[in-house]
């Protein structure tokens, strides 16, 4: 494991006080990794291990709801839609004095990635993300899917209940296994593995903020108004216009080929696919994970 993972940093930005690993040489081009639910940083330890000896300063950062991560105020709604966390990353960018940042990431580290690149694009190198455009379309939400698709999201609808509320917050260590082993049924992780990562589902935030963002998705949890123009321009599909990879994974079904989402991005563009991955694409395929921070970055350069 990854010495610098066993020794999280803590500084207060925004509304948190947030925990994250910080890997590489401090003048190195800087690379934000952002996992997503029900995961942790863990999942990048080895792609760290592979970025930070190639002259990259690595930040991964806990999100609101996990790890050491905290709010600094009791009062702080307890929040989980898709604008918090972009916000949250770039008030940890402010605080870290990175002006600058490749951010790459997957499920809601990937769409809070997306979120930047949309709509602070001066703050981004370049994007890579795990399951192309990820930015939330609260009215396409709310039509209906095909029975099998539906079927997939069980788990949104269990927690837009009480039972759900309730059986999240006695059962999330239960609960996000299975969640690990639906979406990488290909992935043979150990007891090990899992447990290094499901310390971080103790964080005595993360069941509020996690069926928040499922509810939120549903139209059946408000919005804040600090977050009201951010949404309205989501809302609108902003085209992402820096360089990008985008990275398709068994888990993505038919989508997996990037034909679906390839309009979204207007600039420098890739698309990869990887066969018998599921969908922890940092942790299950190191190597092509940090490889496309890596081409991202030469995209960029070549623009420079």
């Amino acid at each position: 494991m990854n010495e610098a993972f066993a020794t999280p940093k803590q500084i207060d930005a925004g509304a948190l006080s947030v925990g994250y690993v910080e890997a590489g040489p401090a003048d190195g081009r800087p690379v934000v990794l952002l996992h997503g639910w029900p995961y942790d940083i863990h999942c990048f330890a080895d792609a760290t291990a592979l970025l930070a000896p190639a002259g990259y300063r690595v930040i991964v950062p806990y999100l609101r709801g996990y790890g050491p991560t905290r709010f600094l105020s009791s009062g702080t709604v307890r929040n989980g839609e898709q604008a918090a966390f972009a916000v949250d990353t770039i008030a940890l960018m402010d605080a870290l004095r990175i002006d600058r940042a490749i951010v790459a990431g997957f499920d809601w580290g990937g769409r809070a990635a997306n979120i930047m690149a949309a709509l602070w694009p001066e703050r981004c190198i370049g994007l890579v993300s795990v399951s192309g455009y990820q930015v939330i379309n609260l009215k396409a939400t709310q039509r209906p899917l095909p029975p099998k698709a539906e079927l997939a999201w069980w788990y949104l609808f269990y927690f837009c209940t009480e039972r759900g509320r309730i059986g999240y917050g006695e059962n999330r260590h239960d609960f996000n296994k299975l969640i690990w082993t639906l979406a990488s049924p290909k992935w043979r992780f150990d007891d090990a593995t899992y447990e290094r990562s499901a310390q971080s589902f103790d964080n005595p935030d993360h069941a509020d903020i996690v069926i928040h963002n499922y509810r939120w998705r549903l139209g059946l949890a408000q919005s804040e108004p600090q977050y009201a123009g951010i949404d309205a321009k989501l809302q609108e599909a902003p085209i992402i216009s820096i360089p990008t990879i985008t990275i398709g994974s068994d888990f993505d079904g038919a989508a997996a080929n990037g034909t679906a989402y390839r309009d979204k991005f207007s600039g420098k563009y890739s698309h990869r696919t990887l066969d018998g991955i599921g969908h922890n694409v940092p942790q299950e395929d190191p190597q092509a994970f940090a490889q496309a921070v890596i081409d991202v970055d030469r995209f960029s350069s070549a623009l420079e």
